[in-house]
């Protein structure tokens, strides 16, 4: 099965796929992002910058210590991410482990915050270790909860053991499971997946399966997020488009940290697939400290001076 008649379910359609990818360039790759990473943005545009980042932040708290109160406050921060300031967006969304999507769910829609959704991390994240039906039933309770998004792990193993078509039939089965009640982002962990022709494959293997989303890390392995790697999959959502007439989201998580390196996304973005991906529906940058450091900029914007972080709330 393929949602968009690319693959026909066998192995041997989704080898053909895959194969007639092309390679990544490694040098380019790096040359162009490295590249971008050097452009800078007009102080007028700044602002937009600052705020647009801010819709596209999935807010996140994946710790073995979250407890109830803490994903209440870090709701409350999502939906007023500046409580003297009514003028600052909401974030994209607020992402939790699975037991903590009700809570969040609740006090989302308690304190107005019903336009926020609830992303749940699924398939036994981060190492994507478990059995299928134990994955289902993750993804199933997850959405039960309230969560809107899931963010999927691949099982790395079985990729890097070139079992594409378990992996494969692993998003097909969750894409069912989340039917029309979920977007499906698809986490690949690319600090384990090496090599760029590995992210390319990935990012094409999962598009085909019926992701919404391809998601670089977890936040968890290092390297994550880095501009090479952000790069490749934006090209291979574009060359995808160009193919298929679809647009897939795009979510860089783990390593962005500041405003800088939230606008050099942006950038990214621009300059590979345009304009239509600059927004929430179609990037996210999944994130905990980030939000602070672009409501710090945007106070340095409003007062002329860089604010201490005591002024904002933490996470």
């Amino acid at each position: 099965m393929s949602f968009y008649g690319l693959v026909d379910g066998t192995e041997a359609s989704l080898k053909s796929y895959l194969g007639n990818l092309s390679g990544v360039d490694q040098v380019g790759a790096e040359a162009r992002a490295a590249m971008l990473a050097t452009r800078s943005i007009k102080t007028t545009s700044k602002r937009w910058a600052i705020d647009t980042a801010i819709t596209m932040v999935d807010l996140t708290t994946l710790e073995g210590a979250d407890t109830p109160g803490k994903v209440k406050a870090l709701c409350t921060k999502a939906v007023r991410p500046d409580p003297t300031d009514p003028s600052v967006p909401s974030v994209g969304a607020v992402c939790v482990y699975n037991d903590m999507v009700s809570v969040a769910r609740t006090h989302l829609d308690l304190i107005g915050g019903q336009h926020v959704p609830v992303a749940a991390v699924s398939t036994a994240f981060p190492s994507g270790r478990a059995s299928m039906p134990v994955k289902i039933q993750d993804t199933q309770d997850a959405i039960d909860a309230g969560a809107a998004e899931i963010d999927m792990v691949i099982d790395r193993g079985a990729f890097l053991a070139g079992r594409y078509i378990d992996v494969f039939n692993e998003i097909v089965q969750i894409r069912e499971v989340c039917g029309d009640r979920a977007h499906l982002k698809v986490i690949f962990e690319t600090g384990e997946l090496v090599t760029y022709d590995n992210v390319r494959k990935a990012s094409f293997l999962a598009m085909a399966a019926g992701a919404d989303f391809i998601k670089t890390s977890t936040g968890k392995v290092a390297p994550a997020a880095t501009p090479p790697v952000v790069l490749v999959m934006l090209e291979a959502v574009r060359d995808f488009y160009e193919m298929t007439q679809v647009r897939i989201g795009v979510k860089p998580a783990g390593g962005i940290r500041n405003t800088k390196d939230a606008i050099k996304q942006l950038v990214l973005v621009n300059e590979t697939v345009g304009p239509d991906w600059l927004n929430p529906k179609l990037f996210r940058i999944g994130a905990s400290a980030l939000l602070n450091d672009l409501l710090m900029q945007r106070m340095k914007m409003d007062d002329g001076y860089y604010t201490s972080p005591q002024y904002v709330t933490m996470d």
